[in-house]
C-alpha cells in the first residue's frame, strides 16, 4: 500500500512539474567528457568551501574544524581557527574574503557554534584578520539562536554583492515547523548585513516589531550553495528539498520562499507534506530537482575559458556524486547535464580569478576542470 501511494504521488508530482517546467527534467551524460580534472589539493576529507587569496593560493575549509593554506603545492594549518562545534551536518563551512582584502585583510567563515542559549549548535558567522597564517581579531558578528541540538540544516554559504553586503544562509535546524516561516526566529532565511555585522537599514523587516533584522528572505529548508550572477549582480541560491523537489531560487527582497507551506517534495517515509506545490505571495523557485540531487557547492559561470558555457549554473551532487550543469534561457533551465560522474560526493564549486573551474570532492581534494 505504501510502495503504491508512494508511485501514485510522484506520478501526480510529475505532472504538476509538467506544467511548472516545460524543460524535459531527464539528465544527460555526455559521450565524451568536456572537461579533464586535475587534482591539485589531495588528501581532503570534506572540503566545504575555498577561495582564492590574491597570490592566487587557497584557503579551504574541512568540515571538522581546519582552515588549510594551500601555496607553493604545500599545505599549512591556519592557527586562531575559532572553537567549532562538529555535531551531524554541522561544523566548519563556508569561508569568503572580503572585497577589499588587499587592504584590510578580512575574510568570512560560517561555522556551527555552542555560543549562546540553549544546548547543542547554530549557525554563526565571523569575520578575521589573516596576518602571516593566524586569524586575529576575531569578532562574531551574528550568531542563530536558540542553540538546539539537532544535528541538521545548518546551511550555510556566504556571498558578498557588488554594493559590499554580506549575505548568508541558516538552515531551518530541523524545525520546519517554526522557524522558517516565522521572522521573528532564526533558522531557514537568507541574511543580509554590513561587512561589520550592522543591519542595513533598508532590510525588509527593519520596521518589524520582534522581527529578526538581518533577515533578507524567508521560508527556506536547508540552503547550501549560494552564487552572486555575474551579469545581473543577483544572489541566488539552491537549497536541499525533503524526498525530492530541491529548488534552485533567485533571492528578492522580503519574499516568502515556502517551506514548509508549498514544496514539490514528501516527507522521508514517503508521505505527503503539504498538497500544494505553490501558493499566492510565495515564490516559485526558477527550477526544482525530483529525486533530490542533494545540492551543495553553486556557481554561475562568465569565463572565457568555456565561452559556450557562460551563463551556465553549476551545482554539486552529494547523493549522486557528480557536478551538475545546467543551461539557462530567461532564467528557465533547458538542459541538464553530468560532469565529473561517479567521482565522488562534490561539496563545492567555485570559478577561480584565472577563469577556470574549481571543484571540491570529499575524501579527495581539490580538483581545476581544464576544458578539453
Amino acid at each position: 500500500m505504501k510502495k503504491r501511494t508512494f508511485h501514485l504521488y510522484f506520478f501526480v508530482v510529475l505532472l504538476n512539474q509538467s506544467c511548472a517546467q516545460s524543460v524535459d527534467t531527464s539528465i544527460n551524460t555526455p559521450e565524451v567528457e568536456q572537461i579533464i580534472p586535475k587534482l591539485i589539493v589531495p588528501e581532503l576529507e570534506i572540503p566545504w568551501g575555498f577561495d582564492f587569496l590574491p597570490d592566487g593560493s587557497l584557503l579551504i575549509t574541512e568540515k571538522s574544524g581546519k582552515i588549510i593554506l594551500f601555496k607553493d603545492e604545500k599545505k599549512t594549518l591556519i592557527s586562531g581557527v575559532p572553537e567549532v562545534k562538529v555535531m551531524g551536518q554541522g561544523g566548519l563551512m563556508d569561508v569568503a574574503l572580503h572585497p577589499d582584502f588587499t587592504k584590510n585583510n578580512w575574510i568570512y567563515l560560517s561555522y556551527s557554534s555552542s555560543e549562546g542559549t540553549g544546548s547543542g549548535a547554530n549557525t554563526a558567522i565571523m569575520r578575521a584578520k589573516l596576518q602571516e597564517n593566524r586569524l586575529t581579531e576575531q569578532q562574531v558578528i551574528y550568531k542563530g539562536l536558540p542553540n538546539t541540538g539537532k544535528p541538521f540544516h545548518f546551511g550555510s554559504r556566504i556571498v558578498f554583492d557588488n554594493t559590499g553586503f554580506l549575505y548568508f544562509s541558516i538552515g531551518d535546524r530541523g524545525n520546519r515547523d517554526q522557524n522558517p516561516q516565522d521572522i521573528t526566529r532564526d533558522g531557514g532565511k537568507i541574511y543580509r548585513i554590513h561587512d561589520n555585522g550592522k543591519i542595513p537599514e533598508d532590510n525588509p523587516f527593519t520596521e518589524k516589531n520582534g522581527a529578526k533584522k538581518a533577515i533578507y528572505s524567508y521560508g527556506h529548508r536547508n540552503p547550501q550553495g549560494m552564487a552572486k550572477h555575474p551579469v545581473t549582480g543577483e544572489i541566488w541560491v539552491h537549497e536541499h528539498g525533503p524526498r525530492g523537489g530541491d529548488e534552485l531560487n533567485i533571492i528578492r527582497k522580503g519574499k516568502n520562499y515556502g517551506w514548509p507551506v508549498v514544496t514539490y517534495g514528501i516527507n522521508y517515509s514517503g508521505t505527503k507534506i503539504t498538497d500544494e506545490t505553490s501558493r499566492p505571495g510565495m515564490e516559485e523557485p526558477v527550477y526544482y530537482w525530483i529525486p533530490s540531487i542533494a545540492p551543495s557547492g553553486l556557481e554561475i559561470l562568465n569565463s572565457e575559458k568555456y565561452p559556450e558555457w557562460k551563463g551556465n549554473v553549476l551545482a554539486g551532487s552529494l547523493s549522486f556524486q557528480y557536478l551538475e550543469r545546467l543551461v539557462l534561457e530567461n532564467n528557465k533551465v533547458v538542459y541538464r547535464e553530468k560532469l565529473l560522474d561517479g567521482m565522488g560526493r562534490v561539496r563545492s564549486v567555485k570559478q577561480g580569478p584565472d577563469g577556470y573551474i574549481y571543484a571540491g570532492i570529499e575524501g579527495k581534494g581539490i580538483y581545476l576542470l581544464e576544458p578539453k
